[in-house]
């Protein structure tokens, strides 16, 4: 073991594999192998990688399988960063890609200190996320199967008199509609399932988000019964440690919402915001702010939850 040197790892991590490069110190970059992604090679990696020196710098890119990898890298002891693939150093012309050269490419980077590290949530922000994130797909989702039958119907120039709102008149509206092709009806009846489906999915995130909510004392963003993850609950999933935040100015980049620039000399231009990191997370500052333009509605749920609840929580609330 080399106990000056530090270390320099770079891991290209996909959904079977990980191809491992690394450096000691200034030394040129070698190619350590491709390894399977269950724990027993990862702890063998590991191993290996302790027994060559003492200080062991990990990095690979962040992708859909996750931080459990890096989790498993920190418990052994390593200094593991998980980096933005969209802010690493790129060569202009270069067209050539291959797990070794991206292997390579990061250990480089590292070295140099040249990536950007994106931020780990713990394992119960992570969880909180997930379930906030869960709950927006089937709201989407919910969406689209209404604007499918609205179309459908529409199509078959049956329309709604009053307000297509998804009310209780609504939908009793929609129980008494028939057709008489038996294809058309049970297309008609796909619709309509699609939609319960849906809305029971959202039921069940919601309870599951009460619940979390209060275990991870985020009661406050909790919601009434019909919107339990609002887009307070959304962010806070999406932020998670605040702290993390030195200034305000790293949260609004971090949001993507600080003005893009191109100044040179004198000159000074600005233009539209720079919509970088977290998109969704972007997409619910904006429809908070768009919200802004509307008195809120007190439901009737929420009236008789706030009866004998002090003044003040209220208007917190």
């Amino acid at each position: 073991m080399n106990q000056d040197s530090t270390l320099y790892v770079g891991l290209d991590v996909h959904k079977d594999s990980i191809t491992v490069a690394y450096a000691m110190g200034l030394d040129e970059v070698e190619l350590f192998g491709k390894i399977g992604t269950t724990q027993v090679e990862v702890d063998r990696l590991c191993k290996r990688l302790q027994s060559k020196a003492r200080h062991v710098h990990v990095v690979y890119e962040a992708d859909p399988c996750g931080y459990g990898l890096n989790r498993r890298l920190v418990e052994k002891g390593f200094d593991s960063m998980v980096c933005a693939p969209s802010l690493i150093p790129r060569k202009p012309g270069d067209r050539v890609k291959t797990d070794r050269r991206d292997a390579f490419k990061l250990v480089r980077s590292l070295r140099a200190g040249d990536l950007s590290a994106v931020h780990v949530p713990t394992v119960e922000d992570e969880a909180f996320r997930d379930l906030a994130r869960a709950w927006s797909s089937a709201r989407d989702d919910l969406k689209q199967a209404r604007q499918r039958l609205k179309s459908f119907l529409l199509s078959h120039g049956v329309q709604y008199s009053g307000r297509a709102n998804w009310g209780p008149a609504h939908r009793r509206w929609l129980s008494t509609l028939s057709f008489d092709s038996a294809w058309q009806q049970l297309a008609f009846n796909e619709h309509r399932r699609t939609i319960e489906d849906r809305l029971a999915q959202g039921g069940s995130a919601a309870r599951g988000g009460r619940l979390l909510a209060v275990l991870s004392g985020r009661a406050g963003v909790a919601g009434d019964a019909r919107h339990p993850v609002h887009v307070g609950g959304g962010l806070v999933s999406e932020l998670g440690d605040l702290s993390r935040f030195e200034h305000p100015r790293q949260l609004m980049a971090w949001l993507g919402v600080t003005p893009s620039e191109h100044s040179s000399g004198s000159k000074r231009r600005q233009g539209s915001i720079t919509k970088a990191g977290n998109s969704y997370a972007r997409k619910l500052l904006v429809e908070s702010a768009w919200s802004y333009q509307h008195p809120a509605r007190v439901s009737k749920d929420i009236q008789s939850r706030q009866e004998g609840i002090p003044k003040p929580i209220v208007d917190r609330a």
